[in-house]
């Protein structure tokens, strides 16, 4: 029997923007980071410490790099130096890599908590750096554990105490293997891995998968050589992300059937109704959930803005029209989290249980009055 062999915990979540690039001296980070924060706006301060040390000089060449390519946004591009310090008991910042849902739910946050009173600051950082950061205290929470992938990064620091779980629903339900568009599904009658070689002729025994080398598509060429499903006589075909969703695109605007790599949250998901195909064999692994984590005191030094964070939950339906609007639609990060923050109130009140303001109001009165 095929067996999958762990691959989940190895794969980072599945790609959405392009990832930044970051310098290799984990030292050199920790430092930069602690150097912006303690800087806050004070250029001059930021270049004679620069100026100190030649070590910082590779780091300015990496501060560079992260101001002008790693935001999705414009207004995202130098969160280092133009944001506020987030340590204290009124303020909180917060870490994220480009992923569009982490990106709109941190967004989601600030400006609630902007509301409440508090002081929100967003810092784009690689897993790795933000995972030393909640640990030496220069970050306060990640809304973008993704578990079991992560457990490299993090299984140790959860499990010696130094960071904390606080919400092992912030988002479940992601999804990651082989899928078909809605329409496919419908037409055919197709629920399941078992169908798709049922309907051999009109695939024409191809599954579409993305870059060369990823776990997803090691999986998908372990089940054709081991015939899983009688997928033994299909091919495989690698190309990279943007050719198989161009693929999909045409083959659902002319009609014709295609399976290929799919994953949730992302736009796909709205784009072409995307169903995830079931796995009655128990081989594929599934696709995960994703977790908010605190660096631990965090929660008795800010227990209200810990609160707060602990609440947030999403859907994968809400996280993939995020993508859609960012990705498809154009919208930037800050309007989608302020229209959705105006179209789900009933939600935005779960957030706010238990929570004071910092003027030691009830939220909820604070936001809708």
């Amino acid at each position: 029997m095929w067996q999958l062999g762990g691959w989940s915990k190895s794969l980072d979540p599945p790609p959405s923007n392009s990832e930044c690039e970051w310098c290799h001296d984990d030292g050199v980070r920790i430092r930069l980071l602690r150097i912006f924060r303690a800087a806050k706006t004070s250029r001059s301060y930021i270049m004679r410490s620069i100026r100190s040390s030649s070590t910082l000089v590779l780091a300015a060449v990496c501060v560079a790099a992260l101001a002008t390519g790693c935001a999705s946004d414009a207004q995202k591009g130098d969160d280092f130096a133009a944001k506020d310090d987030g340590g204290g008991p009124g303020s909180v910042t917060l870490i994220e890599q480009p992923w569009v849902d982490l990106q709109v739910e941190n967004e989601i946050a600030r400006q609630l908590l902007d509301e409440l009173g508090y002081t929100a600051s967003i810092e784009s950082v690689s897993v790795e750096l933000g995972a030393q950061a909640l640990v030496t205290g220069d970050a306060d929470a990640y809304l973008g554990n993704w578990w079991p992938s992560q457990e490299p990064t993090y299984g140790s620091l959860i499990d010696s105490g130094q960071i904390e779980v606080v919400n092992e629903e912030l988002l479940t339900g992601t999804q990651y293997g082989p899928a078909v568009p809605g329409a496919v599904a419908e037409d055919l009658g197709i629920s399941s891995l078992a169908d798709l070689d049922e309907h051999a002729e009109e695939f024409d025994r191809k599954i579409y998968g993305i870059e060369p080398g990823s776990p997803g598509n090691e999986t998908i060429q372990a089940a054709i050589d081991d015939d899983a499903y009688g997928l033994g006589d299909w091919t495989l075909v690698e190309s990279g992300t943007p050719a198989m969703l161009t693929q999909v695109d045409k083959a659902v605007k002319d009609g014709d059937a295609i399976a290929f790599l799919g994953w949730s949250p992302h736009w796909m998901t709205v784009e072409f109704e995307t169903v995830f195909l079931e796995d009655p064999e128990g081989v594929w692994g599934g696709g995960g959930q994703i977790r908010t984590v605190m660096r631990s005191g965090f929660a008795d030094e800010a227990p209200d803005i810990a609160t707060f964070l602990a609440n947030l939950a999403f859907t994968t339906e809400e996280t993939g029209q995020f993508y859609y609007d960012h990705d498809k639609a154009g919208m930037k990060i800050s309007d989608i989290a302020s229209a959705w923050i105006e179209a789900n109130p009933d939600k935005v009140k779960t957030f706010l249980e238990g929570v004071k303001s910092a003027d030691g109001e009830d939220a909820e009165a604070v936001v809708f009055g």
